[in-house]
């Protein structure tokens, strides 16, 4: 056995032990509101593990290390990307969409910029289809929509509008037809969001548990699937930062496993999951 492959038999039978776990823990709380329990201790170690192995590192530890040595602040994202990378998927929790297609977008101001913020965007499938729905609902008022994430790893697959072709399973024919590129040859099996589409959706990087860019103010602010890793002060943080984002009248919308009850009471129940700015 060569040197090379002992190597990799001692990084493969790693363990994180719970002191390097509470490290990354503590870390993440801090860096993004992130409440890591305990049970998540195999998905760290499971989505640090090839960093361990690219860097040849002896245990967990070792990895933080590096990371908290300021030394690697191109490392620190990627740790940041991987832990806090989660599931979406093309208009996800379909009630949202109708409610905006039948209560939102027919009031809307006519001449006036519509504009939306998605504040979780992950790898934009949300955003892309909240773009959609505006499209298709607006005319001719204009409209933007931002999306935001602290990952830079899923902001670049969103920016790209590229994605294989099994992720289009929710996503509407007629939309997938009107806004979607198939893709060919090399690009067999995946597609594309049309480049119109695209430069109507802009994506930046936040950090919802830190001052927040100017972005101005907007009609709908989705906030969906995030606060579920955040406990019950930062939640009301993170809220408090967004609020002020949000035009009177407007509506602020988070997943249908989410609630504000005890978070804010700046904002008014219009239905489960939906609120609204007096």
């Amino acid at each position: 056995m060569n040197a090379e492959s002992c190597k990799e038999r001692t990084v493969s039978s790693l363990a994180l032990s719970d002191r390097e776990f509470s490290q990354f823990q503590s870390w993440l709380y801090q860096a993004a509101g992130i409440n890591l329990s305990s049970a998540k201790k195999a998905l760290v170690a499971g989505r640090l593990f090839k960093r361990l192995k690219h860097y040849e590192l002896e245990n967990y530890g070792e990895y933080f290390k590096l990371i908290m040595s300021g030394q690697r602040t191109d490392e620190l994202q990627v740790a940041l990307d991987l832990l806090t990378t989660n599931e979406t998927y093309f208009f996800r929790e379909p009630k949202h969409f109708d409610f905006l297609r039948q209560h939102v977008l027919p009031h809307a101001t006519p001449g006036k910029t519509f504009r939306l913020w998605s504040a979780a965007s992950s790898s934009g499938e949300e955003p892309y289809s909240l773009a959609m729905t505006l499209a298709e609902g607006l005319g001719t008022t204009p409209w933007e929509v931002i999306g935001s994430d602290i990952s830079t790893q899923v902001l670049a697959k969103a920016r790209a509008g590229h994605y294989p072709m099994e992720r289009a399973s929710n996503l509407p024919h007629p939309l997938l037809v009107k806004y979607c590129l198939k893709g060919t040859g090399s690009q067999q099996g995946t597609f594309l969001i049309d480049r119109a589409l695209r430069s109507r959706v802009n994506f930046i990087q936040v950090n919802l548990n830190d001052t927040l860019p100017d972005l101005g103010e907007f009609d709908v602010i989705f906030l969906r699937n995030v606060m579920i890793y955040f406990d019950q002060p930062t939640k009301s943080k993170v809220v408090a930062r967004l609020v002020p984002r949000l035009k009177p009248g407007g509506y602020f919308i988070v997943s249908h496993s989410e609630s504000l009850n005890g978070v804010s009471d700046a904002l008014k129940l219009v239905s489960p999951s939906i609120y609204r700015k007096p």
